[in-house]
């Protein structure tokens, strides 16, 4: 895919001014320079063009707020004095599996008083003598070579997280919001779940009580039944006894 195109589909019908991060990685530049970025693009803090053909930097847009520039795997052999002019916040730069031969080629980031942190991993430079203590003279203001301070300490991983953290997050916030519109989803069904059970059980339950009350006057009713049947019996026994008195007093 053209680096323009991805350009434009990773806006994602938003405002160039509205993007904090842009990943192009993979895609193709056309003739070796920057393409599809413009001057539109004020809040950029974080550019990820890894693997994208470049030979150049000359074309790259104003970006005021760039702290974070990814450009390792490319053909970038010099020509980074535009740097300084163009992104002179930048914090971090990777130029990992390009060009640079010797030192000159990177002399141009002095300009750059922000920069903290440098890779140049697989470049033909780091095979230089004395490539590391050549590169911290060179560039006094940087902390970390390929990962590593001048004492070989390794970079901490919550200073990588906070530059992260600065930048903001990686996602849209419509996509944000979305996860949490469907969290809160989950939750409402979860607790109407759990609101349907209890219903159900305590339906269960006064049914049990209601069945327990039906047993128990149709017990009633037939003790009463009992009753009426004895008090009956002896109203009958009564009366033969009355008239056998009767017979005997004829007598």
């Amino acid at each position: 895919m053209e680096m323009k195109k991805r350009v434009s589909l990773e806006l994602r019908s938003r405002n160039p001014a509205e993007v904090v991060e842009l990943v192009v990685d993979s895609c193709q530049s056309a003739d070796g320079e920057v393409e599809g970025l413009t001057d539109e693009y004020t809040e950029l803090e974080i550019l990820s063009m890894v693997n994208v053909g470049l030979s150049s930097l000359s074309k790259l847009p104003l970006l005021p707020k760039l702290r974070k520039l990814e450009v390792s795997d490319n053909a970038i052999s010099g020509g980074l004095d535009s740097l300084a002019e163009k992104c002179p916040s930048l914090t971090y730069v990777n130029l990992s599996g390009n060009k640079i031969r010797d030192l000159s080629a990177i002399e141009a980031l002095q300009n750059l008083k922000n920069l903290r942190s440098l890779d140049l991993y697989s470049c033909e430079v780091t095979t230089l003598d004395d490539y590391r203590e050549g590169v911290f003279e060179l560039l006094p203001q940087l902390t970390y070579l390929d990962g590593y301070d001048q004492e070989d300490n390794e970079v901490p991983d919550s200073e990588a997280d906070n530059e992260d953290d600065e930048a903001g997050p990686h996602g849209d916030d419509d996509d944000d919001e979305e996860d949490e519109d469907e969290e809160g989803s989950e939750e409402e069904e979860e607790e109407e779940e759990e609101v349907g059970l209890s219903y159900l059980m305590k339906e269960g339950i006064q049914d049990e009580e209601d069945d327990g009350d039906y047993v128990e006057e149709e017990e009633d009713d037939e003790d009463d039944g009992d009753d009426d049947a004895v008090r009956g019996e002896k109203r009958k026994r009564d009366v033969e006894d009355e008239g056998d008195d009767g017979d005997e007093d004829d007598e």
